[in-house]
């Protein structure tokens, strides 16, 4: 038989604690914040880097702009060092005209004059289109009239009324041309 109401007197050592793993704040904090200023650090350089570029990015924009600008104003400086020569020449002949009674001598002159500007603007890429007796052609011709005739083909430039100009093959004015409609055909009344 048993006793149910005896207790036992042993002396019972409670367990060991285990140890607990402590909180992450409390193992490492310098850790942490180590790596939270060492973030911080890098953002700081990041932003500063981007508001840097953004400024480099800003002034190319401004220089590009101004350097447009001082081009367009200047484009034209050599081809007008090339052309005060003529106007030089033109304010000759302008006196000449004025002291000339000889005016064969003022034509000649003034010829000279026009073909020093054509020869001035064709060095810088100018070139006349003057189509005559060429097939009509509509990218470089403009037709201002159609007119019979019996020496020239049909659809050939007759006569050029005003030249046409290319700069660099690319077409400033297209010529002003009659164009040939072929022979006249007889009417039958």
């Amino acid at each position: 038989m048993t006793d149910n109401n005896q207790t036992d007197t042993t002396p019972t050592t409670p367990p060991a604690p285990a140890e607990a793993p402590a909180p992450a704040s409390a193992v490492q904090p310098s850790a942490l914040e180590e790596q939270l200023a060492s973030a911080k650090k890098e953002a700081a350089a990041n932003y500063d880097r981007y508001t840097r570029a953004v400024a480099d990015l800003e002034n190319f924009r401004k220089r590009t702009i101004r350097e447009k600008d001082e081009l367009r104003q200047f484009a034209a400086t050599g081809v007008m060092e090339d052309v005060i020569p003529i106007l030089d020449n033109l304010g000759h002949a302008l006196v000449a005209t004025r002291q000339q009674t000889d005016v064969k001598a003022v034509a000649d002159g003034v010829g000279l004059v026009l073909e020093q500007f054509k020869t001035t603007l064709a060095r810088h890429g100018l070139k006349e289109v003057n189509p005559a007796g060429q097939k009509f052609d509509p990218n470089f011709h403009e037709c201002i009239s159609h007119q019979p005739s019996a020496d020239v083909a049909e659809e050939n430039v007759m006569q050029v009324v005003r030249p046409g100009y290319t700069l660099n093959g690319r077409l400033l004015r297209p010529a002003s041309v009659i164009v040939s409609s072929g022979s006249a055909k007889e009417t039958t009344t």
